[in-house]
C-alpha cells in the first residue's frame, strides 16, 4: 500500500515538473517574440533620402506637421489617409477634405501666399511642386529645420520631352511620396496601373485620326496647342497624337492660345478633347459648362469631332487636381473612347 502511494507521489511531482518546464519555455519563447519585435521595431530606418528637382533630400518617415503645397500630390496624400496641418485651398479641388477640414490652416494662392503660416505650423515636412516652385527658396530660408522638397517638373515649351516629363515626374513623385509616408506598395500600385494606362490608350489610338485640343474658359475655347504645357500638349509626345492644327509660337498658357475658334474649325479635327478650367473653381462667376460652350458654338457644329460625337472632356477637376489619380481617370475615357 505505502509502495503504492510513493509511485502516484512520484508521478504527480513528474508532472508537475513537466509543467513549470512547459511553462518556462512559454515564456521564454515569448520573450524572445517580444525581444525580436522590439529589435525589429527599433531597426526600422526614421529618415529616407529622396531625390527631388534640387538634388538629394534627407526626409523623416511619417513626418508631423506637413505642409503640401503641390496639386499633384493632394489626391494622392489625401487617398493614404495623411494629415496635412496647412495648403493653398484656394487652388485646390473645392471637394477636398483638406479644404473643408478647418483645422488645417490655408496660406492662400501662390500668388499671394501667406507664408508665415508655414512657419507657424512648424513643419518638418514641406512639399512643393508646380504652382509653388517659385517661392522655394523663400520657404527654405523660412523653416530651415524642416525637409523641403520640390517635386516640380517642367511641361512648358521650354522642356525638350514635355511628355516624358509628365510621365516621369508623376511616377517619381508617387514613389518618393510612398517612400516618405511608408506607403511603398500603394505607391507602386498607382505606378503599375499608370503605366497600364497609358499603353491601353496608346493602344486605342490608330495613329492617323487628327486631335485638336482646347481649354474652355469663361465662355470662351481656347487652343491648347500640343507638346507643352498643361494637362492636353504633353499628351501628344505620350500617345503619338497627329495634331489637326500646330503654330508657331505656342505657350503653355493655361487658359490656351489665342486662336480664333474658326481656325479651329477649319482644322477640321477628327477629335477634339476638352479641358473646363472653369469646372475645378468654386469663385468663377461668369463660368459656362465647357460641354454648353462647345455643344453652342456655331463654328465648331459641323466638324468631324462634333458630328461623330468624338469628344472627350478631362475630368472636371483637372486644372486644380493634376494627380496621377486624375490621369488615370482621363486615360480611361480616352482608352474608351478611342475604342468605339
Amino acid at each position: 500500500m505505502k509502495k503504492s502511494k510513493i509511485l502516484i507521489l512520484t508521478a504527480i511531482i513528474a508532472a508537475f515538473a513537466l509543467m513549470v518546464t512547459a511553462c518556462s519555455n512559454s515564456n521564454i519563447e515569448s520573450a524572445k517574440i517580444d525581444t525580436n519585435e522590439q529589435v525589429n521595431e527599433s531597426t526600422k530606418p526614421l529618415t529616407v533620402e529622396i531625390t527631388d528637382v534640387h538634388g538629394t533630400v534627407t526626409v523623416p518617415i511619417n513626418p508631423k506637421n506637413v505642409v503640401a503645397l503641390d496639386n499633384r500630390t493632394f489626391e494622392t496624400l489625401s487617398d493614404w489617409g495623411i494629415e496635412l496641418a496647412a495648403v493653398p485651398k484656394g487652388v485646390m479641388p473645392t471637394d477636398s477634405p483638406y479644404v473643408s477640414n478647418e483645422s488645417v490652416q490655408d496660406i492662400g494662392n501662390h500668388r499671394e501666399p501667406n507664408l508665415e503660416i508655414i512657419a507657424a505650423v512648424d513643419p518638418e515636412l514641406v512639399i512643393i511642386g508646380q504652382r509653388f516652385a517659385s517661392h522655394y527658396e523663400d520657404i527654405k530660408a523660412l523653416v530651415p529645420n524642416a525637409a523641403v522638397i520640390d517635386l516640380n517638373f517642367d511641361v512648358s515649351e521650354e522642356a525638350a520631352t514635355p511628355g516624358e516629363n509628365l510621365v516621369n515626374g508623376l511616377k517619381h513623385s508617387t514613389i518618393v511620396l510612398g517612400q516618405i509616408f511608408d506607403k511603398n506598395e500603394a505607391a507602386e500600385k498607382l505606378v503599375a496601373d499608370f503605366d497600364k494606362a497609358i499603353e491601353d490608350a496608346k493602344s486605342k489610338y490608330n495613329g492617323k485620326d487628327t486631335v485638336m485640343s482646347v481649354v474652355v474658359s469663361g465662355g470662351n475655347i481656347g487652343f491648347s496647342a500640343p507638346h507643352s504645357g498643361r494637362v492636353w500638349g504633353p499628351m501628344y509626345e505620350i500617345f503619338g497624337w497627329a495634331p489637326a492644327l500646330e503654330i508657331g509660337s505656342a505657350s503653355s498658357n493655361h487658359q490656351g492660345d489665342e486662336v480664333s475658334v474658326e481656325a479651329i474649325a477649319q482644322s477640321n479635327p477628327d477629335w477634339l478633347f476638352v479641358l473646363d478650367r472653369d469646372a475645378a473653381t468654386s469663385s468663377t462667376t461668369d463660368a459656362v459648362p465647357a460641354q454648353d460652350v462647345i455643344d453652342n458654338s456655331p463654328a465648331l457644329k459641323n466638324i468631324t469631332a462634333v458630328t461623330e460625337g468624338k469628344i472627350v472632356y478631362a475630368p472636371n477637376d483637372t486644372y486644380t487636381n493634376e494627380s496621377i489619380q486624375t490621369y488615370l481617370e482621363l486615360f480611361s475615357s480616352l482608352s474608351n473612347a478611342l475604342s468605339k
